[in-house]
């Protein structure tokens, strides 16, 4: 019997994280100013004051700082920052993604209607708007709702720096189960026992 020399070095092990919603992704998703504008005119919905939401929600996160500035220390601010600067982001870009998902569906449902051939697609009696329209006017609420959300995470985003003097990054969270469950590991150390 031969015996198989072990290197006493562990293995290096990698571990995967999650990787958190940024501010680009927000960006990618929700419509900027020029577009939120056009949607609402186009629409007949209000138009925003995307500067006035962006300032207002970075001076509400400075003044929060400063009412907890002797409460809290550095690090335990940066930290609590960093979860609110986090649910903004993550809040706006959710929103992006529903708004991306109505586009899609508002377009589905205008290319049907515009086929001669297909009778559930066309418009119902007089007064009544048609799925294709109900479905465009609700992607046209879902933009510019997203871009308001897009403007308070900028604000939040832009506090976050000022406050800590650093950019915002998401947390990035270590995955929980990365792949082998205490069994199966067991299980490979039982058998290695054995050779």
């Amino acid at each position: 019997m031969s015996s198989s020399t072990r290197s006493s070095k562990p293995k290096a092990r990698v571990v995967p994280l999650r990787k958190g919603t940024t501010l680009e992704m927000v960006r990618l998703c929700c419509p900027d100013a020029a577009q939120s504008t056009l949607i609402a005119e186009s629409f007949g919905l209000p138009v925003l004051d995307s500067d006035g939401i962006r300032d207002l929600h970075e001076k509400l996160i400075i003044e929060t700082a400063d009412a907890l500035s002797e409460g809290l220390g550095e690090r335990a601010m940066q930290i609590h920052l960093q979860r609110i600067i986090g649910a903004f982001v993550g809040s706006a870009h959710g929103a992006g993604q529903f708004y991306s998902r109505a586009v899609t569906e508002a377009r589905d449902a205008t290319a049907k209607a515009a086929n001669d051939t297909r009778d559930e697609d066309r418009d119902g009696p007089v007064g009544f708007d048609s799925a294709a329209q109900r479905k465009r006017e609700f992607a046209a609420d879902m933009g510019v709702q997203s871009h308001a959300l897009r403007m308070a995470a900028e604000g939040a985003v832009a506090a976050y720096e000022h406050v800590v003097g650093e950019k915002w990054k998401p947390f990035e969270r270590t995955i929980e189960n990365p792949g082998q469950s205490v069994d199966r590991k067991a299980a490979d150390l039982q058998m290695a026992a054995l050779g």
